[in-house]
């Protein structure tokens, strides 16, 4: 998930969200794509998101590098000089642990590591985390969305790795996630590696909560998205007359998380030149988290053009994160 920094109140608002809202809000069943959930605040919001206790896949990811990062990244490297790319980097918290072992890696200078995130605070914080902890690597930060980083990536000489973390690939369903990977493997050259992370399927009694916490964090972080449309298009939404709903679709095998309105209400966007009529119990759809098993992994790098050379999990087996390679 991605989205561009928010604009001020004199700004003009930017036409890729104003684009996005006129058509997800325009039709029924009505819904946002996930990366306008990331302005400032609600960058902050899922920081704190991943410290709760009900949000296994952080610590999950996290306890994935500490004990396996070696391996992986002698496994991408294969010994030769690398340049990483990171799809959605945010802060790096959890990247700095492969990247400690990638210093520790005989033959494998230089080290550029290339952030990629549409929150330029987010990747200031990552390149000075990075530059106290780990001075032997050098940050090329890009802001921007994921497909923007794609012609870099393909400009790049030697060999290339590309970390797609954090599940982020669950948000894309279908044709769309094969899209991106097999742009992601069409700038790449045959050898080049993915790292990729995905959620497991599991029980809806863990799963729920996870998107639906006891203290509103992520409540709180599904109606930041109609408090930036206020604050960038002039929206008048009432949070308070939206709920959070975070549910999970057996059948196309995803949480879903929604905004539905508790009232018949009228919403203007002047922004996007809109006026919705909500009735009490319309939602708005506004994130799927795929959750996957092997089979589904493997179905989706092949079709992208990765064949998976190796899969490690946490020791609960809640997570995975695959290798694979162009």
């Amino acid at each position: 998930m991605s989205a561009r920094l928010a604009a001020g109140a004199d700004d003009p608002a930017d036409p890729e969200l104003v684009a996005a809202v006129r058509t997800g809000l325009g039709r029924r069943p009505r819904s946002l794509p996930p990366w306008m959930f990331y302005d400032a605040r609600g960058s902050e919001l899922f920081t704190a998101i991943t410290d709760l206790p009900e949000y296994y896949p952080t610590r999950a990811e996290r306890a994935i590098f500490a004990a396996h990062g070696g391996a992986l990244v002698r496994a991408a490297a294969a010994g030769q000089p690398m340049t990483v790319f990171e799809l959605g980097a945010g802060t790096a918290d959890k990247t700095r642990l492969l990247l400690a072992h990638w210093l520790a890696e005989p033959g494998s200078a230089p080290r550029i590591y290339v952030p990629v995130d549409v929150s330029a605070d987010a990747l200031a914080v990552a390149r000075a985390r990075i530059a106290a902890e780990l001075p032997g690597i050098t940050v090329r930060p890009l802001v921007g969305r994921n497909r923007e980083a794609l012609g870099l990536l393909r400009a790049t000489a030697g060999r290339r790795v590309v970390l797609f973390i954090g599940s982020s690939i669950g948000n894309y369903e279908g044709a769309d996630g094969v899209a991106l990977l097999r742009g992601i493997r069409d700038a790449l050259a045959p050898g080049d590696a993915l790292v990729l992370g995905t959620d497991l399927i599991k029980p809806a009694a863990i799963l729920v909560p996870a998107y639906d916490d006891a203290a509103g964090v992520t409540a709180a972080f599904n109606k930041n998205l109609l408090e930036r449309l206020n604050r960038e298009l002039r929206a008048d939404f009432d949070v308070r007359r939206f709920r959070h709903v975070a549910l999970w679709n057996g059948e196309r095998s995803r949480i879903e998380m929604h905004l539905e309105s508790v009232a018949d209400q009228i919403v203007n966007v002047p922004g996007a030149d809109l006026t919705l009529e909500l009735a009490a119990g319309e939602r708005i759809h506004t994130e799927s988290s795929v959750k996957y098993d092997l089979a589904m992994v493997d179905g989706l790098l092949s079709r992208a053009g990765f064949v998976r050379e190796q899969t490690v999990t946490d020791p609960d087996g809640l997570f995975a994160v695959h290798l694979g390679r162009a």
